[in-house]
C-alpha cells in the first residue's frame, strides 16, 4: 500500500507546531516553577491554638497504624494532611516537611538505645524549624524537637520509668510550644499516653483489634480536646 505524501505535513507545517508545543510546554513549566517557588518561600501565618482536635485525633490514630504496619507511603500522606489541616501548611511545603517527620520516625524505629534514637533529631530539628517558620507563637525549636525526641525515648523505654513519666514528658511538650505551665498539660499528657497504653498492651497480648482501635481514637479525641481548650 503506497503512502500519499501530499496528505503528510511538510516541514514548514511541522516547525510552527512544534514551535507551539514548546511554548505552551515552556509556560506550564515556568508557571510551576512560580507556583512551587510561592507554595515554599512565600510568608504564611499558621494560629496554633486554632485546631480541630478531633480531626487531629482520627489522623493520629490513623498515622499510629501506618507507623506500627511500617506502611511508610501512608504515613507519608497522612503527615502531609495532618500539617495542612493542623498547620495550614501549603501542598508542596506540607510533603516536604511530612517527609523530614517521616524520615525521623523511621529513624528512630530502626534504634536500640539512646545514641541510635538521637540519629533521629537532625530531622526532627528540621521538622519543628518549618513549622516555627509558620506558627505565631515563638517556640525554640531545638528544645521543642528535643522534648519531641525525649517522649518517643519513654515511650520505647517505658519499662525502664516510673508509671507517669510518658504522660509528663508528653505534657513537657506542648509546655515548651505553647509557653504555659506544664500542668495545663497533664490531661492531654495522660489520656495521651493510655491510648499508646492500651495499642502496646493490646499488641504484647497478640493484636489490636478494630475495637480498641476505636478505644484509642476515642482517648485520642479526649487527649487533643483538652489540649484544645488549655491553650484557649
Amino acid at each position: 500500500m503506497s503512502t500519499n505524501s501530499a496528505t503528510l505535513p511538510s516541514e514548514s507545517q511541522r516547525k510552527p507546531r512544534r514551535r507551539r508545543f514548546l511554548k505552551v510546554t515552556g509556560i506550564i513549566v515556568l508557571l510551576l516553577a512560580i507556583w512551587t517557588g510561592i507554595d515554599l518561600f512565600v510568608p504564611r501565618t499558621s494560629h496554633l491554638k486554632e485546631f480541630d482536635p478531633d480531626e487531629v485525633a482520627r489522623l493520629e490514630t490513623d498515622m499510629w497504624r501506618s507507623y506500627y504496619d511500617k506502611q511508610r507511603v501512608k504515613l507519608f500522606f497522612e503527615l502531609a494532611e495532618l500539617l495542612r489541616k493542623q498547620y495550614k501548611m501549603p501542598f508542596i511545603r506540607s510533603n516536604v516537611v511530612a517527609f523530614r517527620a517521616a524520615k525521623a520516625a523511621f529513624v528512630f524505629k530502626r534504634g536500640k538505645q539512646r545514641s541510635d534514637y538521637e540519629q533521629a533529631l537532625p530531622d526532627l530539628i528540621k521538622f519543628y524549624q518549618s513549622i516555627r517558620k509558620v506558627s505565631d507563637i515563638p517556640f525554640d525549636v531545638d528544645r521543642v524537637a528535643r522534648a519531641e525526641l525525649e517522649w518517643w525515648i519513654i515511650h520505647r523505654q517505658r519499662a525502664q520509668h516510673a508509671e507517669g513519666d510518658l504522660a509528663r514528658s508528653l505534657a513537657e511538650l506542648q509546655a515548651e510550644i505553647y509557653h504555659l505551665p506544664v500542668e495545663k498539660f497533664m490531661e492531654h499528657g495522660k489520656l495521651r499516653a493510655d491510648a499508646m497504653t492500651i495499642r502496646d498492651t493490646k499488641e504484647e497480648a497478640g493484636g489490636v483489634s478494630e475495637e480498641d482501635w476505636a478505644r484509642i481514637n476515642e482517648l485520642l479525641k479526649g487527649s487533643w480536646r483538652s489540649l484544645h481548650e488549655a491553650v484557649k
